[in-house]
């Protein structure tokens, strides 16, 4: 009998929370348990071998049987509703990796509600009509966009685009494994696995490039129905040979020579359906016979079709710099993942201390980068290549999302008695604000309910959001916010704050950083905390509160703060956030652009958000 391998991961909140100690059984077809294991601090457990049926029959198209062997798996935790994993197949060889997307209870003494996720047979293996409608360069109509982008993220609706169902936002490269794994078998040869994978990004990128659904109205980017679009499983495992190709090909698609958009590279299983485009189990045959995953493109599609490559991804903090980050690399951009993975740190203490100086690509910071690597699934090679620095971006802005939501709840001051008011489109005030950022903040922990922008005003996004929440929990999808909605909201809430655990606010054995004496005058504004300009200082609450003999955690506007800095005591690093420029800082820390610059090295003043700098001090 041949083995395959297992691994499960337990996470909320888009990632940026692993959860430790949750219970995770693993069972076979018949419900017989085989492990029961416990996840570590970063949300893992052990991988697992499971039995499953030998290489060569998924890699037979005439094998009438089923090539893999299915399990089970349920993972619980307290103040979490369980999750039910179920058809999860395994192959000969393959390592899975199972994202297990716990959602808090709703609040103490409530009955748990179980999450059921069916993976099923890869769409190669299933029969049904694949023949989807798309746009050919020749026939693209002015409602494109003008350059080819990568999606971060990128919006799936769970069903066929008129059907009623959730819509996720995924990580585009997670996008595209979740695809390559529900469509084909990880067992292939790779060239056959590369020229599928290129077709799956194509497909996508052409739906996002033509508008797809957008321009119809939808608010999506493309569906998982195999009718329609490609197969995507919300919550499926990924397999470590589709991973590894997908990192390293993510923003490579396939267009014809002399045309930027994607080419509609529509494909069937070749066997049960065939269609105009690629034949799945044909990339198989021609693949055996040493054709090169571009050859075998051009096999299907026009002979002038080519790989193209895109470098443009929306919402990314940070583009990435064109070449990798190793050891002896050194400036901004070393500084850059030094200060992600610090902050990052902070919600996964597995991943080591940095200790090299800012800037420098040394010992320490190869090996905070090879356990992050080991943590996401990726190549732990310790080297920052574009799938590594894309992860990274990621996950800071996940964290640093969190927190931002944490800091404008106590502003905002959510009580636990929900507002009297009935709001609906069109509504405006601070009831909506604080509706805005109640469903910003469940937006973060449960699938299908977008974040919305809490401007106050009740607009049509308020009201999707609404109506999704809605739905979720079982209420009337009216999108009119009343008391039984308030109610549901203020229950999800508090559940959230009840149950999910806060991330150690420095996991460091000796947190308070050696600041040489050197310091720099802050004056409050509003929305600060001691939190949060610890978070952007670099340093700790402890640090600060020590340095100005502070005896609460209470902060005044116009409050005037020594902040310590570990660096030299004539600069200090600062973080670059939405909407600062270099004149406001200049302004704000009592210095001038061209001095900014200069320290820098800059020669425009052009800034990026996450981009770290030297202020003067």
């Amino acid at each position: 009998m041949a083995i395959g391998y297992l691994t499960m991961q337990a996470r909320t909140a888009h990632d940026a929370l692993p959860l430790s100690g949750v219970k995770v059984s693993v069972f076979d077809d018949e419900q017989n348990r085989i492990y029961e294991l416990v996840t570590d601090e970063s949300g893992e457990t052990r991988r697992v071998a499971l039995e499953t049926m030998p290489k060569r029959y998924s890699q037979d198209e005439d094998f009438t049987g089923t090539p893999y062997i299915t399990y089970n798996v349920l993972a619980e935790a307290e103040g979490f509703d369980p999750v039910y994993v179920s058809d999860i197949p395994i192959f000969d060889g393959e390592s899975a990796h199972l994202p297990l997307v716990l959602v808090p209870m709703q609040g103490q003494g409530r009955e748990r509600e179980q999450t059921q996720i069916t993976v099923g047979a890869p769409a190669v293996a299933m029969e049904g009509e694949r023949e989807p409608e798309g746009f050919l360069q020749s026939e693209l109509s002015p409602l494109v966009l003008r350059k080819v982008a990568i999606p971060n993220p990128i919006t799936v609706h769970l069903g066929a685009p008129d059907a009623y169902a959730s819509n996720v936002q995924v990580p585009f490269p997670d996008y595209v494994k979740n695809v390559a794994s529900s469509e084909i078998y990880p067992t292939w040869p790779e060239n056959a696995l590369r020229a599928n994978i290129y077709a799956i990004i194509s497909f996508a990128l052409n739906r996002v490039y033509t508008e797809w659904y957008r321009a119809k109205g939808y608010p999506f980017d493309i569906t998982n129905s195999t009718a329609y679009d490609q197969a995507f499983v919300y919550g499926r495992p990924i397999y470590d040979s589709i991973s590894r190709i997908v990192d390293e090909i993510f923003n490579e698609y396939v267009r014809r020579q002399g045309q930027q958009a994607p080419y509609f590279t529509s494909f069937c299983n070749g066997t049960t359906t065939t269609c105009r485009g690629l034949s799945q189990w044909g990339t198989v045959t021609l693949a055996n016979q040493g054709y090169t995953p571009l050859r075998i493109l051009r096999y299907y599609y026009p002979d002038d079709v080519e790989i193209a490559e895109t470098n443009i991804i929306t919402n990314e903090l940070s583009s990435y710099p064109g070449t990798p980050l190793k050891i002896g690399s050194t400036g901004l951009d070393v500084q850059t993942i030094q200060n992600w993975l610090g902050r990052i740190r902070r919600n996964y203490p597995a991943i080591p201390v940095i200790t090299d100086a800012s800037g420098t690509f040394g010992d320490s910071t190869r090996e905070a980068v090879r356990k992050f690597q080991s943590i996401f699934g990726l190549t732990p090679d310790g080297i920052v290549g574009k799938a590594t620095w894309f992860k990274i971006s990621s996950l800071y802005t996940a964290v640093t999302r969190l927190a931002e939501l944490d800091s404008e709840g106590t502003n905002l001051g959510i009580g636990t008695v929900p507002p009297a008011t009935v709001l609906r489109q069109g509504s405006r005030g601070q009831d909506v604000i604080t509706l805005q950022y109640l469903l910003d903040v469940i937006s973060e922990y449960y699938p299908g309910i977008p974040a919305v922008a809490q401007d106050g005003i009740f607009g049509a996004g308020t009201k999707q959001a609404v109506s999704a929440f809605q739905s979720r929990m079982g209420l009337v999808a009216d999108g009119i916010v009343g008391p039984a909605t308030w109610n549901a909201l203020y229950r999800t809430y508090q559940g959230i704050g009840q149950n999910v655990p806060s991330p150690s606010p420095n996991p460091d054995p000796n947190p308070a950083p050696d600041t040489g004496g050197s310091s720099f005058a802050y004056t409050v504004k509003s929305g600060d905390t001691l939190w949060l300009l610890a978070n952007r200082f670099g340093t700790t609450v402890d640090a600060i509160k020590r340095l100005n003999g502070l005896t609460s955690d209470n902060l005044q506007i116009g409050q005037v703060l020594r902040i310590p800095t570990g660096q030299s005591a004539d600069y200090f690093n600062y973080t670059v956030k939405s909407g600062d420029t270099l004149w406001l800082l200049a302004n704000r820390f009592g210095t001038t652009v061209d001095a900014i610059k200069r320290l820098n090295g800059l020669t425009s003043d052009n800034l990026q958000i996450g981009q770290v700098l030297r202020i003067p001090a």
